[in-house]
C-alpha cells in the first residue's frame, strides 16, 4: 500500500525535471543570438579579471619569477607588515584618501547637474551639440591631456600664465607648486570626464513619464518642483548604484593621470598607491610587495562597496545585489 501511495509522485517527479531542462533548451535555442552577443563580455571578464585572481597569492609569496607561483616561499603576512611600517604609508595614504574624497564631492555631483541641464533644454540641435563637444575630451588621453594643460600653465610661454603676468606682473608656478597639484588634477578629470558621465543619467532622464511633468504644470509646479519632486526621484536609484561603484574605486587614483603630473616639487602631495606600486613593483621588481600594496587598496574597496550597498538597502534603495 505504501510503494502504491507514493509511486504517482515518484512518477510526477520526473516530468517536472525534464520540463524544467526543456524550457532551458528551448530559451537557449530561442535567444542563441543574444547569448552569442553575451559571449564576449563573458570571457573578457573571465580571461582578464578572475583568472588573474590567482596572482593575489604572490602577496603571501616570496616570489621568483624563476619558480613560479607555485614553488616560491610563502611568507605570510610578511609583506603587509612591511608596508604598514614603512616611513611612506602614511603620506600615501594620505594623499590617496584625499584626491578620492575631492573626486567625490566635487567630481560626482557634476554629470548629474550637467544632465539635469540638458534635460531641460528644448531645441534639439543645441543640445545634441552640447552634448558632443562635452563627450569629446572622454576619448582624449590623458597624455594629450597633460600636454593641453602644461602648454597653457607652463610658466616660460603658458597662456594663462602670460596672461596673468600682463595684469598681475607675476607668474605662477602651477606645474611645480604642490599646493597645485589636487586643484590641476581634479579639474583636469572634470573637464575629460565630466561629459562622459552623463550618458547613463540621461538615459535614466529619457525614460521619465512625460505625463508626470503635465500633471505637475496642471497643479501649478514650477520648474524647480518639478525637478525636486519628479526628476531627482525617478533618477535617484541611478544615481546610489553608480556612488557605489564610485566607492568601489575608492582608491583608484588614475596611475596614468598622477604618473604624467608627478614632479620631484610636488611628489609629497602627488604620490599615491597606484605610482607607489609601479615604482616598486616595476622599476625595483618588489613583486610579492607590489601585489601586499594592490590587495590592500582592493579589500578597502571591497569593503566600501559591501558598507556602502548595506547602507542604501537600509534607506529603501536597491542596491547592486
Amino acid at each position: 500500500m505504501k510503494q502504491d501511495a507514493y509511486a504517482p509522485a515518484a512518477r510526477a517527479a520526473v516530468p517536472v525535471k525534464r520540463g524544467k531542462l526543456g524550457l532551458l533548451r528551448r530559451d537557449l535555442l530561442r535567444d542563441r543570438w543574444l547569448y552569442l552577443m553575451l559571449l564576449p563580455g563573458v570571457l573578457y571578464f573571465i580571461i582578464f579579471k578572475y583568472v588573474p585572481m590567482y596572482g593575489v597569492t604572490m602577496a603571501f609569496q616570496d616570489y621568483r619569477p624563476h619558480l613560479g607561483f607555485f614553488d616560491s616561499p610563502w611568507v605570510g603576512l610578511k609583506h603587509f607588515q612591511r608596508f604598514f611600517a614603512e616611513p611612506q604609508f602614511g603620506m600615501l595614504f594620505r594623499n590617496t584618501v584625499i584626491l578620492a574624497v575631492y573626486n567625490i564631492v566635487f567630481f560626482f555631483p557634476l554629470p548629474i547637474i550637467l544632465s539635469l541641464m540638458l534635460n531641460e533644454v528644448r531645441r534639439t540641435k543645441f543640445k545634441s551639440f552640447v552634448q558632443t563637444l562635452v563627450y569629446i575630451p572622454h576619448f582624449v588621453s590623458w597624455v594629450v591631456v597633460v600636454g593641453i594643460f602644461y602648454i597653457l600653465l607652463t610658466t616660460e610661454s603658458g597662456i594663462l600664465n602670460e596672461f596673468l603676468y600682463r595684469i598681475t606682473g607675476r607668474k605662477i608656478a602651477f606645474l611645480l607648486e604642490a599646493e597645485w597639484f589636487r586643484t590641476m588634477i581634479i579639474t583636469q578629470s572634470i573637464w575629460k570626464e565630466v561629459g562622459w558621465g552623463t550618458v547613463i543619467f540621461l538615459a535614466a532622464l529619457a525614460g521619465v513619464d512625460l505625463q508626470q511633468y503635465e500633471a505637475a504644470r496642471i497643479d501649478g509646479a514650477g520648474r524647480w518642483r518639478q525637478l525636486w519632486h519628479i526628476t531627482l526621484p525617478a533618477i535617484r536609484s541611478t544615481i546610489v548604484i553608480l556612488l557605489i561603484l564610485r566607492l568601489g574605486n575608492f582608491m583608484d587614483s588614475g596611475f596614468e593621470h598622477i604618473f604624467l603630473m608627478l614632479t620631484p616639487t610636488n611628489r609629497e602631495v602627488g604620490e599615491v598607491f597606484d605610482t607607489y606600486v609601479y615604482t616598486k613593483g616595476l622599476t625595483q621588481a618588489q613583486y610579492s610587495y607590489s601585489a601586499a600594496v594592490g590587495l590592500f587598496k582592493s579589500a578597502i574597496g571591497l569593503a566600501l562597496v559591501l558598507g556602502s550597498n548595506w547602507m542604501a538597502k537600509k534607506f529603501g534603495e536597491e542596491g547592486i545585489y
